[in-house]
């Protein structure tokens, strides 16, 4: 009885810290668990009140996979707070949007809208079995790009900050997408700071080659991470262009193209695009700097969508 009163206890301690500070999905988490009620039973007493609601939205629900957004979700919301016996707007106060600069999950942009190869993309994210949205978003990303004496992607260099908007994030996926006749297969990541290399999935006929990076520490909803890695390619065509497709607002992204000695492009420029299929916008001249072959951007404050560099050779 002692114990039995112990893990009682610990529960509600539990959920009444989750309903306090949130995020939605650990309160609903934190709420089963101190009333013991499996989802199936859950979906039965909502439809007693005449809520309809799948077992499979609640699973999403409480994992953090989806947030319930619509009406007729948000009615079921607070059914929920009802049948869990909480009170009034106890979860639906979670889903309000937060204000000022505490606003810690950013818009987001789905990832079909950011890729040309989206197909290959996603079926590679699946494998890995990652949702699309990996749960984190950019607090700082400097990315400098090198162009070989062949005028291919020869390699690229990431330092990254960025921040969970859940938790239980552990892994980033980074994302390449190389040049026409790029060999996914045999570009080789490397691990330079406060991460290391997993799995990795490519797709030879996109030369799209995703690859795990791994963190040491799970991270709760608001905690950032910083780490690096480098890719080494050099396997493709030439190259006209670099892009970042960003599917959350974020912070600053910094993206340099350097170019070797023999081979220097006669013009570059930077651009912006809503979504891959998109016409380009913003689009302005960059200087190449003479020492240092390179030119860059420097965006204080990204938004959903693609920043990139193009170049023309002679």
């Amino acid at each position: 009885m002692r114990q039995t009163a112990a893990r009682w206890d610990g529960a509600e301690a539990e959920l009444a810290r989750a309903l306090r500070s949130g995020p939605f999905h650990l309160a609903l988490r934190a709420a089963l668990a101190a009333r013991g009620l499996a989802l199936h039973r859950v979906q039965h007493r909502l439809a007693q009140r005449g809520v309809k609601v799948g077992v499979t939205s609640l699973s999403y629900w409480q994992q953090g996979a989806r947030t319930p957004r619509r009406a007729e979700s948000l009615r079921a919301v607070r059914a929920l707070e009802e049948v869990l016996e909480l009170p009034p707007r106890a979860l639906t106060r979670l889903l309000e949007p937060p204000l000022g600069p505490q606003a810690d999950r950013p818009t987001a942009r789905s990832y079909h809208t950011l890729h040309e190869q989206s197909e290959a993309v996603a079926l590679l994210i699946a494998e890995l079995d990652s949702p699309i949205d990996g749960g984190l978003h950019t607090v700082c990303h400097l990315e400098r790009i090198h162009i070989g004496a062949r005028r291919e992607l020869s390699g690229r260099d990431s330092q990254h900050v960025v921040r969970a908007h859940r938790d239980g994030v552990n892994r980033y996926l980074a994302i390449h997408q190389g040049d026409p006749g790029c060999e996914p297969g045999e570009v080789r990541v490397h691990a330079t700071d406060n991460c290391r290399v997993g799995r990795r999935r490519w797709h030879s006929g996109t030369g799209v080659l995703v690859t795990e990076l791994l963190f040491d520490v799970r991270l709760r909803a608001g905690e950032t991470q910083m780490f690096s890695y480098a890719l080494e390619d050099g396997t493709g065509g030439q190259s006209t262009e670099y892009v970042r497709g960003f599917p959350f607002a974020g912070g600053q992204y910094v993206l340099q193209v350097q170019f070797h000695p023999t081979a220097l492009p006669v013009r570059c420029h930077r651009f912006a695009q809503g979504s891959a299929g998109a016409a380009r916008s913003a689009e302005s001249e960059l200087t190449l700097s003479g020492q240092h072959r390179s030119v860059h951007l420097t965006e204080q404050g990204v938004r959903p969508g693609i920043l990139g560099i193009g170049w023309d050779w002679m």
